[in-house]
């Protein structure tokens, strides 16, 4: 593969999310999503982004935006992949769906919708919750009698009684590092077993052809199959690459919060939680504007990743990809540069 054919020529704003049989992008004034449906043709919808380039001052002033951007990025992934389930018919839902949800349907009828989605809701959120703040700090209090010298039944009355121990400065770090490492490790144990699923399998391969079909588009080149399969699946503005940096930002975050009681260190993360992802999206943004020896190391751990999140497109894909970028693409390319 030639540098010649896969150079980037500029960056775009342009941005995806694989879906179900399908891809979405979303682009300055319009998005689009393209499916393949059960019968082999491809079903493409496109619509005008709100408010477009008058976007309100909240999701352009740094720090604020990135909370903002966030919550409207995964409010419009998860309607898309709802209706690129629905496109795949009876037969999609036939083997995918359980006698509870078939219960469940007849019980709520036009209702069932959006009671899923608030559950489905708060069920994300709660595992979130569990996973990456109860499960790192629960986990590493078995540790801290060991690092810091001190018995746990001295530390627990301690923390009960507001006492002040006499914890080595080395207690910390060592600490934050291992909340940091089971984080990591959740993450990548989470990705790699989801990636063996059949259907997260094909899901990962347009994530690929979405990743491709962009680069492509970067490099200037006509948007074909055979242009795009040159191109790198690996992309440093990727939702993977954001997920990872806002895992790293907490453990730095999380350093600076004292050890004294699990339940306040969870409180005080959660109230964090705005600033770390803030944070995360202006590293995200600034390592996809320029690249220099800084950003290529903010850029690795995504990168890394994303061998687990994508995969190698077939044609097929490759055809959603393009049906789904050609629509967001701007008249004025100027206004689509990063």
């Amino acid at each position: 593969m030639s540098k010649k054919n896969t150079k980037e020529k500029f960056k775009s704003k342009i941005g995806g999310q694989a879906l179900i049989e399908g891809i979405m992008m979303r682009g300055i004034g319009k998005s689009a999503m393209a499916c393949r449906l059960p019968s082999g043709e491809i079903d493409v919808e496109v619509w005008e982004n709100k408010n477009g380039k008058n976007a309100p001052w909240y999701t352009k002033v740094p720090l604020i935006r990135g909370c903002v951007n966030m919550v409207i990025s995964l409010a419009d992934g998860y309607k898309c992949l709802t209706k690129s389930m629905e496109k795949q018919g009876d037969s999609y839902e036939a083997e995918s769906e359980t006698k509870f949800e078939k219960w469940l349907e007849e019980k709520l009828g036009d209702k069932l919708m959006p009671v899923m989605t608030v559950i489905a809701s708060i069920l994300g959120v709660g595992l979130t919750l569990v996973l990456f703040l109860w499960l790192p700090s629960f986990l590493s209090e078995f540790l801290r009698p060991v690092v810091s010298g001190v018995p746990y039944e001295t530390l627990k009355a301690a923390a009960e009684t507001g006492e002040q121990l006499d914890i080595p400065s080395y207690v910390t770090p060592v600490m934050v590092a291992f909340e940091g490492i089971i984080k990591l490790l959740i993450f990548v144990l989470y990705l790699y077993f989801t990636s063996k699923m059949a259907d997260m399998r094909t899901m990962y391969k347009y994530h690929g052809a979405e990743h491709k079909t962009i680069a492509c588009y970067e490099a200037g080149e006509e948007l074909t199959v055979e242009n795009i399969k040159k191109h790198t699946r690996f992309h440093k503005r990727c939702g993977t690459s954001f997920l990872v940096l806002t895992l790293i930002v907490s453990v730095i975050a999380g350093s600076f919060i004292k050890y004294d009681n699990v339940v306040q260190r969870m409180g005080y993360r959660i109230l964090l939680l705005p600033i770390i992802v803030g944070v995360s999206y202006e590293l995200i943004k600034l390592a996809g504007r320029y690249d220099n020896v800084i950003t290529a190391i903010i850029s690795a751990p995504g990168l890394w990743l994303q061998r687990i999140t994508t995969n190698e497109p077939d044609d097929k894909q490759i055809e959603c990809a393009i049906a789904a970028l050609k629509p967001c693409i701007p008249e004025n390319k100027e206004d689509d540069k990063w």
